[in-house]
């Protein structure tokens, strides 16, 4: 069982920079990879960036690629995600999920792969 709270969300301007960060509880933190999500109002969640429970691999949505960056402290139980040279699309409820299942080799993108959510955190780009 995987506890996460997401916090470092919101209100920046165009261009600017944000740093969440998502806590986790539990022994098995570090067998998990883990993901963020966004959702806009009237869209479906989206997925914008994974890491591998190692911290060995990760994946990006192409419309944060070169923009944001996802890490992981395992001895802290925390997932990052770095967000650079925001923009007003970027505004959503970020969401962190750990993997359903542990040590998985690959890492996935699609929510139904995901089985441990966060609350969300509110991130608003103005421009």
């Amino acid at each position: 069982q995987v506890q996460l709270v997401e916090s470092g969300g919101g209100l920046v301007q165009a261009g600017g920079s944000l740093r969440l960060s998502c806590a986790g509880s539990g022994r098995t933190f570090s067998s998990y990879a883990m993901g963020w999500f966004r959702q806009a109002p009237g869209k479906e969640r989206e997925f914008v960036a994974a890491i591998k429970w190692s911290g060995s691999s990760t994946y990006y949505v192409d419309s944060v690629k070169g923009r944001f960056t996802i890490s992981r402290d395992n001895a802290k139980n925390t997932v990052y995600l770095q967000m650079n040279s925001l923009k007003p699309e970027d505004t959503a409820v970020y969401y962190c999920a750990a993997d359903a299942i542990i040590f998985r080799a690959m890492v996935v993108t699609g929510a139904e792969e995901y089985n441990y959510w966060g609350q969300g955190t509110q991130v608003t780009v103005s421009s």
